[in-house]
This record gives structure tokens, sequence and C-alpha cells, in this order.
């Protein structure tokens, strides 16, 4: 039986969540809200992918204030206006699809919010462009050219780690199933676990354990608040000499996994422009695999991750639990139903769609078929 197909079951408070394979879809930002607010393309985006058999639907990086977006145009999900248009747009794309469960990524994009969109060059925008201040764990730019993030007071820490409980329990009332923690990718709370973000000379900077304060605080508020799946987003390593690496990885996961953390979505780099990341297939997967083998928590793999037999061996293997995918959904939405077809599994979709299928995939759905003639 293939393991990509096999049902896992990811704890929580509540009871957890089972799913009914090992596929999501990685949260993939869509530069398409405004002033936070989802809409049309959104709904349309959503409702593909939750026809597309993954087991579960990550919702791109959502901001817990406005200065937390990364760009003018991210979702955010901090006032009644934000809950009210997501959770409309969310029951109307369920109503779309077979049943798929649905994590949101909760988020604040650190000193690289109030950029520009990828393809208007993605860099920091002004206050004349329509940008606004930036706040980090030290006034230290990402580039040089670029101007310093205001650092973070005691009480601004304790707004933003407010933010993500008020945000995380908004989540819960529109019956989103699991939370994911942004804590990769240079963002704010990854700022603080890098050296070369976190300058602090309090207890929230220079070693180790003071570098992990404030993200296993909010960490810990947020479970605290939200009884769903809840999990992290970590970057590994910054591929950076001197910077966090996969050994501090695996440890911060331990202390996470005592705090009530269900699951870390394994990722990596972003802090900062020097890094020199050894591209390849499955390059974060090793990680993964370390991560997993210290702190025995569930992990999902992700990063050029492609083809339905590299998935597979992934998981027999034992290099984690979970197989994310983000680009290749955008290309190839079906995606599952191919993976399925090659490993010789099913699925459950939507009738509408069944009859797109060559007669020797059609297996895919099991042995009643509708509307094959």
């Amino acid at each position: 039986m293939s393991k990509l197909f096999s049902p896992l079951h990811l704890p929580s408070p509540r009871g957890g969540l089972t799913l009914p394979n090992r596929i999501v879809v990685a949260p993939m930002c869509q530069y398409s809200a405004q002033e936070g607010v989802v809409g049309d393309w959104h709904l349309m985006h959503w409702g593909n992918l939750f026809n597309s058999g993954a087991a579960m639907f990550t919702i791109e990086a959502t901001a817990v204030l406005p200065e937390g977006r990364i760009t003018p145009h991210c979702i955010g999900l901090w006032d009644e206006r934000t809950e009210t248009a997501l959770a409309d747009t969310l029951q109307r794309a369920r109503q779309l699809a077979p049943p798929v469960a649905v994590c949101i990524q909760l988020a604040h994009a650190g000193r690289k919010a109030s950029s520009a969109l990828p393809w208007q060059g993605g860099q920091l925008l002004k206050i004349e462009q329509g940008g606004w201040e930036t706040f980090a764990p030290s006034a230290q730019a990402y580039l040089p050219s670029e101007p310093a993030p205001t650092a973070l007071t005691l009480e601004k820490m304790a707004q933003i780690r407010d933010a993500f409980v008020a945000a995380a329990q908004r989540a819960e009332r529109m019956g989103i199933e699991a939370v994911e923690i942004h804590n990769a990718h240079g963002y704010l709370l990854h700022e603080f676990l890098s050296p070369l973000a976190n300058q602090r000379s309090d207890n929230y900077g220079g070693n180790f354990e003071n570098r992990i304060r404030y993200p296993l605080e909010v960490f810990a508020a947020v479970r605290k608040a939200f009884d769903g799946v809840l999990g992290l987003r970590l970057s590994a390593s910054d591929w950076v000499e001197g910077g966090w690496d996969v050994t501090q990885s695996a440890e911060f996961c331990k202390r996470l996994k005592a705090l009530g953390c269900d699951f870390i979505h394994v990722s990596s780099g972003g802090v900062s422009p020097a890094q020199k990341i050894s591209l390849g297939a499955g390059y974060q997967v090793p990680f993964a695999r370390q991560i997993r083998q210290a702190s025995g928590m569930l992990t999902t793999a992700v990063g050029l991750i492609t083809e339905a037999q590299q998935a597979e061996a992934i998981l027999q293997a034992g290099d984690a639990d979970l197989i994310a995918l983000g680009r290749p959904f955008l290309y190839q939405p079906r995606w599952p139903w191919q993976a399925a077809a090659a490993l010789g599994a099913e699925l459950t979709a939507n009738p509408v769609y069944w009859r797109c299928l060559p007669r020797e995939a059609q297996a895919v759905f099991g042995p009643v078929k509708i509307g094959m003639r």
C-alpha cells in the first residue's frame, strides 16, 4: 500500500484530525487582497485546490496585524472586517469541493514587511509609495540599501504576541481545523532565532536560550488559546556560516514539542541575502529527517518535491510524515490524482471531474464510476 495515500492522525487538545492521505498544499501568497481582505481571486484559488485531492490545504501567510503584511496586497486576520471576509469566502469555497482539512498560516513579516509585489521588484516600499514602518528584533536592515526597521520594545512584542492569539481564535471561530505559525523565511519570528538578524542585548537576544524565548512565548500563548491542530513552519538553516542551523532547529523543536506542538513544517533560508542554498530535488528533506529523528515530532517535508515516487520514497524512508507541495499545485492543480494513478492508490474527488481521466487512470476514484461514457 502506498504510504503517501495512507491516513495520518494529527493530534490536538480537542481530539485531533485524521487526514486521508499525506499530501498538503503548502501556503502560497497570492498577493491579491485589498487592505487585508480576501476576495474573488481567493474564492477561485481555494475552490480549485480544495478539489485537488490533497488531504489538507494551507491558507497563505496571513498577517496578524496590518504592519505584519509582506506586501500591501497580502491577506490579514486582525479585525472583524478581515475575519468576516475570510470566513465567508472559506465557507463558499468549501461548498464547492469534497471535505478537506484547512490550515491557516499566521504570520508577521517583521523587517521584510512593506515590500513591493514580487513582479514589481519585491523591494522595500517607502512611505510615499504606500509602505509603512517595519519592526524587527533589532534595528538592522535586511539589505544595506534599505532603511533599518524599528527595534521592538517589550510592549510592542506583547502586542504582536496577543495578535497571534487573537488571529488563532478568529480562525477557530470560522471552523479552520489547524494553525501553522510562520517561523521561517526571514520573517519576524525567524528573525528572533537567527543571530544574523537578532542583535538584542536583553533577555531576547544573544545566546540560544534568549533567541528562542520570544518564538516560544508566542507559540505557548497560541497553544493556550487554540484547541485545534497547531504546528509551526521553521527555516531549519539560514544557509549562512554563523547563522541559525539544523542543530539549533532540532533543539528548538524539542522545546516546541514540550509546549504541545503537533507538527513541524521544515523549510529553510530567507533571513539573509548572503545565503548560499544548495538547490536540488528534495534539498530540504535532510533537515526534515534530522528534526524528526531528534524531536520525534510529526514532520512535513517540502521543497522541490515534484514526483509521486519521490514523495513516496521520502515517507517510506521515515524522513517525514507529510509531503507539502507549493508551486507544483499552481501548475498542476490535480497533482494528487496523477500521484494516485502512479502509485495504484485511490482518493475522493468531485464526480463533476471524473470523466477527465483517461480510462487507464480511472481506478484512482475506486470501483464506482458515473458518467464515463
